[in-house]
């Protein structure tokens, strides 16, 4: 009877002070470090392939915005990198100086792309320092989610873990809901030209300032309470990722299995709706970045309540209602998107963000739960990031390729629909663990 009325009560109430610091933490470092990987993303959309990738932009455009896309997911290959140092490092010496270590270098590799000279300046080693900085962006997305994700689950009390986990979770839409929303106010008070001149290069120095918020804030908040007991009572492990693999290779298989059908559709909605909307269907480009971050309230108040149910209903559970929407959605949507209705596209978005939101918000509970204390960071970044690369590195790259050799674009939509189901399948291979000792 205690566990119930606990688990029925408001998500906030009886929250202490300092779990209220490390849920803005959490979802302050995510926000910003997505922050700064979206505007990558977006800008791939928009600007980068005429200003990086110039000859062929004027030769063949399609190429050059395939190639653009590309580079999103160049980044995306170094995720377990960055995974594997940072889960090494964070098992060893602690979440929360991973955090601000990841935080400082996504930051700065932001902030130097809106300070590259373009081809136009210095020819071909434009796109190669480009290349060269999503390469670090990469590896700083690698280690930042595990320990935002773990900090918070491993503060939460335990019939709260799905909801605490869902901070971190919602860093990605609120980080989406920033980058566009600057886009939007970009173009909608300068030219075109000015935008392609210089304007595309202030929401990437913005991020200096988002970074010194959110390293104050991070570094306000204590280390793991699962951590320093861990730290405590065990001895040093020799081999904490042999271990990994020798004991919890099928844990680190199904994370990233399950990832696949979220971050490919995620991908979509952050990066290639936008410009397909603009650039085929010829609607205005800050109308449709203003109804895309109107549409990612939905994703931030959906994953919310995803974290929050899954408390309720499980997190396997929760998890297959995600999929299931998110598969019957993704053909249909595209039908909306093609009225080049306004009204529709965003309808389209919204709707798809329930999905979204369901199949995301429940993450980091259920990866952490999936995991033994002493190789829980390393097991959900490798996880995370061997997904991301299955899943939305390349999703609107195939997506674009897709639209080029059918001319059907709701044949994304059946891309997006196999990627869900194959997550669907492989959430449901796992037993549901809410509730398990994340102290074991």
């Amino acid at each position: 009877m205690a566990s119930h009325t606990a688990a029925s009560a408001p998500p906030t109430a009886g929250v202490t002070r300092e779990e209220r610091r490390v849920l803005a933490g959490t979802l302050v470092g995510t926000s910003i470090e997505w922050y700064d990987f979206f505007i990558y993303a977006q800008a791939a959309g928009l600007v980068l392939a005429p200003l990086f990738l110039a000859p062929l932009a004027e030769s063949d455009p399609a190429i050059a915005q395939v190639l653009s896309w590309a580079t999103i997911g160049i980044s995306f290959l170094f995720r377990p990198l960055g995974a594997v140092v940072a889960g090494y490092l964070g098992d060893k010496l602690g979440r929360k100086k991973m955090l601000v270590l990841t935080l400082i270098m996504m930051g700065v590799s932001t902030a130097l792309i809106g300070l590259l000279p373009t081809y136009a300046a210095i020819g071909i080693a434009a796109p190669i320092l480009l290349i060269l900085l999503r390469v670090l962006q990469g590896f700083s997305a690698g280690g930042e989610w595990g320990g935002a994700a773990l900090l918070s689950v491993e503060h939460a009390p335990v019939n709260r873990r799905g909801y605490f986990g869902a901070y971190p979770q919602i860093g990605v839409p609120v980080g989406m809901i920033l980058a566009t929303a600057t886009l939007w106010v970009l173009t909608s008070s300068m030219s075109a030209e000015a935008f392609l001149e210089w304007g595309w290069r202030v929401p990437f120095l913005f991020s200096i300032v988002l970074i010194v918020v959110g390293y104050v804030i991070r570094r306000a908040v204590e280390e793991s309470p699962v951590f320093e007991d861990l730290v405590r009572r065990r001895k040093e492990s020799s081999a904490p990722l042999g271990q990994l693999f020798r004991r919890n290779w099928r844990q680190v298989a199904l994370t990233a299995f399950v990832f696949i059908g979220n971050n490919a559709a995620g991908y979509l909605l952050i990066a290639f709706f936008a410009t397909y909307s603009v650039s085929v269907l010829g609607l205005e480009r800050p109308t449709v970045l203003l109804a895309t971050t109107l549409a990612s309230f939905g994703w931030l108040g959906f994953t919310l309540w995803g974290g929050w149910l899954s408390d309720r209903l499980g997190r396997v559970r929760t998890f297959q209602l995600g999929y299931l929407l998110l598969a019957v959605w993704a053909v249909p949507m595209w039908f909306l998107i093609d009225t080049a209705n306004i009204v529709w596209y965003f309808v389209a978005l919204f709707v798809m963000t329930l999905g979204l939101g369901l199949s995301y918000g429940p993450q980091a509970a259920l990866y952490a739960e999936m995991f033994p204390a002493n190789v829980r960071y390393s097991g959900v970044s490798i996880g995370y990031a061997l997904g991301a690369i299955m899943g939305g590195a390349f999703a609107p790259m195939i997506a674009e390729a897709l639209l080029r050799s059918t001319g059907a674009s709701w044949t994304i939509g059946l891309y997006i629909a196999v990627a869900a189901l194959v997550s669907l399948a492989a959430v449901s291979m796992i037993r549901e663990p809410k509730g398990v000792d994340l102290r074991a």
